[in-house]
């Protein structure tokens, strides 16, 4: 690899300053030079273009994953294990950085190889990869049915008519407010009268079952006081508790930089495993964005904002069942990644193949591309007659992504015949879920995608702009409805495939372009076969 020499601008160069003025690295763009990389929600944007405002890693994730790597279509990227600020002007790329010069980095000719040398110098595969059924079964989430209206009767009537209606079980996930008190990992009684009784059922039905949390405390609970006697909430400068103004109001929360207050909360939901039979957790929250108030006194003084939230998701990590929406760094870790809530919309359907492939590139190869249909609750606010093709479309592309979740019921808002099909493509997904498997284990031992961007896997071949479709492994080309209608275009790399339908088609030195009817219960998808 060979290091780019880059300019240094260094305000107040005279060394007496009272502050370090950022160091500004100017990135020269290659002829036919994008940029990829940063913010997981903004692969819908990428390859960046000619211009882009600044994005501070520091104090902003938007709702997901951030990553300290910027990658190019020529073969180059930054990195830097601090936060940094980057903008793109006139297509030429310039990083600002607090802390010391960040690294350009030549690994090659292209975004794959760019790609697989900054997993290997900085966040190389840990060999291992979460439960095996989140990639072989879909997962199901209680959030847009049942909001913060979470309890028994409405939990386990979900339940049945997952079954009833022939789609196959797989991991369960009970969302927000559950539990007595944020920071509580105790069922509230008044909504389930036998949790334990509840979750031995689940399990008999065939699913595993994960609880949502937090690292937000009530501030009138009494976990708050004995937390505080103990020391294990984050405090601000001042040395007092610290109060977060979250999604949810205002609460305090676990010290995540505290290897002690860690520790504890770890106890605390391995107590609620063993009390209640859970399986695992999805951890939300804990966002650079909500840490943004004021100065915190964090106990690891080298800590700041992303650290806290890198410790969440290493606390996670330590499940077998884990999901995280918000994570910095960990590219590599055995860590289900979900991408942020999406609006229920045809404009969000859009972004979930970019984000998909983004979260790739960045390192989170184990995703889930949030709920079908969307996982925004108000979008789902007043709808009183639901664009049915939108929810089946978007099962559709979920259905050959590494993970496919459930949460508004297909039955209770589509026609018998519509949700028919959403129970094929879960049945489809479950069809490929030992290939799936096998890439996932691919991916935890050489840190290459699972869902891939066509650049990425046809360098410099004109997939530069192609949102739309992705590769799934080296095998497959996805190319789903994104938009309204029954037809779309399909741009075909160089080779042979055979479609869904048992069409072969042969493609020889250029991408060929083919027009293709897509009828409400296909998902066009492409074997490679040579």
């Amino acid at each position: 690899m060979k290091k780019i020499a880059c300019t240094l601008l260094l305000a107040g160069w005279f060394g007496f300053a009272s502050a370090q003025e950022p160091f500004e690295t100017n990135i020269e763009s290659l002829p036919g030079e994008r940029w990829w990389g940063g913010f997981v929600a903004l692969g819908n944007r990428m390859p960046f273009g000619e211009e882009l405002a600044e994005q501070d890693l520091s104090k902003i994730n938007y709702n997901n994953q951030s990553v300290p790597l910027l990658l190019s279509s020529e073969g180059r990227y930054v990195w830097s294990e601090r936060p940094f600020r980057f903008r793109i002007e006139k297509g030429n790329l310039v990083v600002d950085s607090d802390h010391a010069p960040v690294e350009v980095v030549r690994a090659g000719e292209n975004l794959r190889d760019a790609c697989a040398a900054a997993s290997a110098a900085h966040f190389p595969p840990s060999g291992r990869i979460p439960q095996e059924l989140f990639f072989s079964m879909p997962q199901y989430n209680t959030w847009i049915e049942l909001t913060y209206d979470q309890n028994q009767h409405d939990i386990m009537q979900y339940a049945r008519k997952v079954v009833e209606h022939g789609f196959p079980c797989g991991i369960f996930m009970i969302d927000d407010n559950w539990q007595n008190d944020y920071g509580n990992f105790d069922f509230k009684a008044s909504r389930f009268p036998d949790p334990r009784g509840m979750i031995d059922s689940l399990h008999g039905m065939g699913f595993r079952v994960m609880l949502w949390i937090a690292p937000y405390v009530s501030p009138d609970s009494p976990e708050f006081r004995t937390l505080e006697r103990k020391g294990y909430l984050l405090k601000n400068r001042t040395g007092k508790t610290a109060v977060i103004r979250w999604w949810n109001g205002f609460s305090a929360c676990y010290d995540l930089t505290n290897p002690e207050a860690v520790a504890y909360l770890r106890e605390q939901l391995e107590e609620n495993r063993r009390r209640y039979g859970t399986d695992g957790f999805k951890f939300d929250g804990g966002d650079v964005a909500y840490m943004q108030a004021e100065e915190y006194a964090y106990h690891d003084p080298e800590a700041d904002a992303n650290t806290y939230m890198q410790r969440w998701a290493e606390l996670g990590a330590s499940f077998d069942y884990n999901e995280l929406r918000a994570c910095w760094k960990l590219g590599g870790q055995p860590v289900v990644q979900r991408l942020g809530d999406k609006d229920y919309s045809w404009e969000a359907l859009r972004l979930l193949i970019p984000d998909m492939t983004a979260a790739g590139l960045l390192g989170h190869v184990f995703t889930c591309p949030d709920m079908i249909g969307g996982g925004q609750f108000t979008s789902f606010f007043g709808v009183e007659h639901f664009d049915e093709e939108l929810i089946v479309r978007s099962a559709q592309v979920h259905a050959l992504m590494p993970m496919m979740q459930f949460s508004v019921a297909p039955w209770r808002i589509l026609s018998p015949g519509n949700t028919a099909i959403c129970a094929r493509y879960a049945q489809l997904h479950s069809e490929f879920g030992p290939y799936i498997l096998s890439l996932a284990r691919h991916a935890a031992e050489t840190g290459e995608p699972i869902v891939r961007a066509m650049e990425y896997a046809f360098p410099h071949a004109g997939f530069l702009e192609c949102r739309d479709q992705f590769m799934l492994g080296d095998r497959y080309l996805v190319a789903p409805m994104v938009s309204p209608g029954t037809r779309r275009e399909v741009l075909l790399p160089p080779g042979s495939w055979r479609d869904d339908r048992g069409e072969v088609f042969k493609v020889s030195k250029k991408p060929r372009r083919i027009a293709t009817d897509v009828p409400l219960d296909r998902l066009p998808y492409y074997e490679r076969i040579r």
